[in-house]
């Protein structure tokens, strides 16, 4: 996204002037910075390291130099774009402000960084606004005077539109779905420069994520989903990388500074710090490789902060050699899996408990409201509202031991076990330390696998606890039904309860409105249903010593304890926390129900009751009404046996 130069509205600057094209020493007296320090300042900026020294000079020759104070306005929003700004010195707030004059910061630049790069290319009106911080010296590039350059020397102009083209680029696909700011769009457009297996690579300066990220971040644009999207698998990330730098370090494997380094590093991505950074898509090939480096480059370039050093002095702290030390992905990244699904549980099941409390509640205040319970859609026997929505509360408490018991399962880790489950690369003491060091760190009781080939290969835990989650997903999704059936209506359905109003319903059809917080978690028990079969596709899918196919069933997962989380969150404050009981309706329904003759079956005997039923079901009347018709009962002998009380639990009752 291109941040861009525009209108001069500055406040408290200072032009060098305008240096015409001409050689080189024909203006070194009318700048303020030697034009050798300008040749060497530009070289260290993305923009123009394909220029030669001959395109070089003509590009220095075009630049024009400002001196600002503190606070200068350097553009405002919706004004045009007529140079790029390259920063010698100082610093540069970027900003929005609102319609009533609130401004958010979206980022800051520095020495190096370069800004309005779009002015070089178009004149279309900045969307943000921007300030020195500092007392700054900058240099510009104006729009008509380097398209003259270009067209006297079409070369300049093709390599620099070039590079433009790559970092606009770069910076749109910062933008992601789950980003916690605008900021996240406006990088800077510096770059440092990494090497892997495969060669070079510009990785954006201001990233602690290094060359294998940015490869897996180009070849992995599926889902939109980063790893930033699900902070328990982060967190836990780091927790796995923490444990394995302490154990590392009482081995003798890594040196206490940068194990201190990487802890502190670890410690601030577990606090939720630098999540940003990890911005690995969920769903990738490579058994979740990428995202263990993305982790590796993230911790290690922290750590070389921490240290003193540069992004991407390596040589001080390696995301392979130190911060992955004795471990591989085959271990590490389900490991983290497990321990952010046990953590994600937590969470998952304290919305559950809320959402029973709710139910309880409503039970309690329903408790005197008799309904008639159906069988088949059918009318069966009176029962009371409040027992109906006790039973909710009681099939969903029945969850959380579900739940509680099939993720126990992920206790049990492999780290240790590397590639594939032999351990090689690992000292055979590692296992046992960094156990130890994970259960201190996460306080679960994690335990080593028996036997860490087998534990490598094996993903069948991921099916019991998906499982689980799919049943809860089930009984929600039933329970909803329910609740769209009790309130349908108003005049030509059940209409026992009523769901409060969150929509209009209609866009044809005045006064409607719909079940709408009920249908979404249907629909979210749909998408749950739904990846539990891919959690099973993809465990089956597995072959000989690994299974490679854990990032669709973390994404999947993940995703699932997401939807029903927020989905039971809605459900409770949005639907079950409002709904009220139609209670004098549902007493007429129970007074004009053939069913109820189910009720006074003991008192009146089977034949009776059965040609009571026969005659109101024909004559379209009541068995309340027909039992007072023909004196079979009084009516305070009916009142008294359909009281509530007496049709909710078993009793002792006189035979006819």
């Amino acid at each position: 996204m291109c941040c861009g130069s525009g209108q001069r509205e500055r406040r408290g600057a200072q032009r060098s002037g305008f240096i015409p094209c001409r050689p080189e020493g024909n203006y070194d007296e009318v700048r303020q910075v030697d034009v050798k320090l300008i040749r060497e300042f530009l070289k260290q900026i993305e923009l123009f390291r394909d220029l030669d020294e001959g395109e070089m000079t003509q590009v220095i020759a075009s630049l024009e130099e400002h001196h600002f104070e503190p606070h200068a306005l350097l553009f405002s929003e919706n004004t045009a774009r007529t140079e790029m700004y390259l920063i010698y010195s100082g610093e540069v707030e970027l900003f929005k402000r609102s319609p009533y004059g609130e401004e958010t910061r979206l980022t800051i630049f520095s020495k190096f960084d370069f800004l309005g790069e779009g002015a070089l290319m178009e004149d279309y009106p900045h969307n943000t606004s921007a300030r020195t911080l500092l007392r700054s010296t900058l240099l510009t590039i104006n729009r008509e005077k380097f398209l003259q350059m270009s067209q006297d020397q079409p070369s300049i102009g093709y390599k620099l539109i070039s590079r433009i083209a790559r970092v606009i680029s770069r910076r749109m696909r910062q933008a992601s779905t789950r980003v916690v700011n605008v900021a996240a769009q406006y990088v800077s457009g510096r770059t440092r420069t990494e090497h892997d297996l495969l060669g070079d690579r510009e990785v954006p300066a201001e990233s602690l994520y290094g060359i294998q990220t940015l490869r897996a971040l180009e070849n992995f644009n599926i889902s939109g989903i980063s790893l930033a999207y699900y902070p328990e698998l982060i967190s836990a990330l780091a927790a796995v990388k923490l444990a394995a730098a302490r154990a590392n370090h009482e081995l003798g494997l890594l040196s206490q500074p940068i194990a201190e380094a990487i802890a502190q590093a670890c410690s601030e991505i577990m606090n939720g710090r630098q999540h940003t950074q990890f911005v690995v898509d969920m769903i990738q090939g490579g058994a979740g490789t990428s995202t263990n480096m993305n982790a590796n480059e993230v911790i290690a370039n922290r750590a070389l902060e921490i240290l003193g050093y540069e992004r991407g002095e390596y040589k001080y702290c390696h995301p392979n050699n130190h911060v992955n030390l004795s471990q591989s992905t085959n271990d590490a990244y389900p490991t983290a899996l497990k321990i952010a699904l046990i953590n994600s549980n937590a969470r998952l099941t304290e919305v559950l408990r809320q959402l029973i409390d709710s139910f309880q509640r409503k039970a309690e205040e329903f408790r005197d409201v008799i309904k008639m319970g159906r069988t088949q859609l059918q009318d069966a026997v009176p029962m009371t509202l409040g027992q109906e929505f006790e039973a909710y509360a009681v099939t969903l408490e029945e969850e959380i031991d579900r739940l509680q018991q099939n993720v126990a399962l992920f206790l049990e880790v492999n780290m240790g076990g590397t590639a594939i489950g032999t351990g090689i690369n690992a000292d055979p003491r590692y296992s046992a330390h960094v156990i130890q060091h994970l259960r201190r760190i996460t306080g679960l009781e994690i335990t080593l696998a028996k036997n860490l080939v087998e534990a490598t290969q094996d993903t069948g835990a991921f099916v019991m606890y998906s499982s689980a989650i799919k049943r809860l997903a089930v009984k929600l999704s039933k329970i909803c039904n329910d609740l769209r059936l009790l309130a349908s209506g108003p005049r030509a359905g059940f209409h026992e309860i009523n769901l409060p109003p969150m929509q209009p319903g209609s866009t044809i059809m005045p006064g409607k409105v719909n079940p709408v917080v009920p249908e979404v978690v249907n629909q979210i028990a749909f998408l749950v249903i739904g990846n539990d079969l891919t959690v099973t596709l993809a465990t089956e899918a597995g072959q000989l010593q690994l299974n490679v196919f854990l990032p669709i069933i973390a994404h999947s997962m993940f995703e699932s304890i997401e939807v029903l989380k927020n989905g039971m969150f809605t459900l409770k404050h949005r639907c079950i926390d409002g709904i009220t009981a139609n209670a004098d309706h549902c007493r007429l329904m129970v007074q004009q129900s053939i069913g109820l003759i189910t009720a006074l079956n003991p008192v009146l005997g089977y034949e009776t009751a059965n040609a009571l039923a026969k005659e109101a079901l024909a004559s379209n009347r009541g068995v309340y009404e027909l039992v007072l018709e023909r004196g079979l009962m009084t009516q305070a002998q009916l009142d008294e046996l359909l009281k509530p009380e007496n049709m909710i639990r078993p009793r002792f009752q006189d035979r006819a």
